[in-house]
């Protein structure tokens, strides 16, 4: 008399089940984060044409203290100096 263990491994199911998540698996892999990104991406071009959330998340990711009554020019002042002396690492 088959046992419901030897009935589950000859189901079906649990094939499918197994092949759906290699497919899933392999998806992943081969597209990775350019279909799921896993963060929002970083602003590129001119900082000017930023939106002021990017600038602060930009400038905060790099450890500046940003106030929130800063205006945009200001903000993209402190980004243009970032990015004309960067900091120098410990070597």
């Amino acid at each position: 008399m088959p046992t419901p263990l030897d009935n589950a491994l000859h189901s079906k199911n649990l094939f499918l089940g197994f092949a759906a998540l290699v497919t899933g698996v392999t998806a992943w892999s081969i597209w990775g984060q350019d279909m799921f990104p896993a963060q929002e991406q970083k602003p590129t071009g001119a900082p000017e044409t930023w939106t002021k959330g990017q600038l602060k998340q930009w400038l905060s990711s790099r450890g500046v203290v940003v106030e929130e009554t800063s205006t945009k020019d200001q903000l993209v002042a402190m980004v243009k100096t970032i990015l004309d002396n960067p900091p120098k690492s410990k070597a």
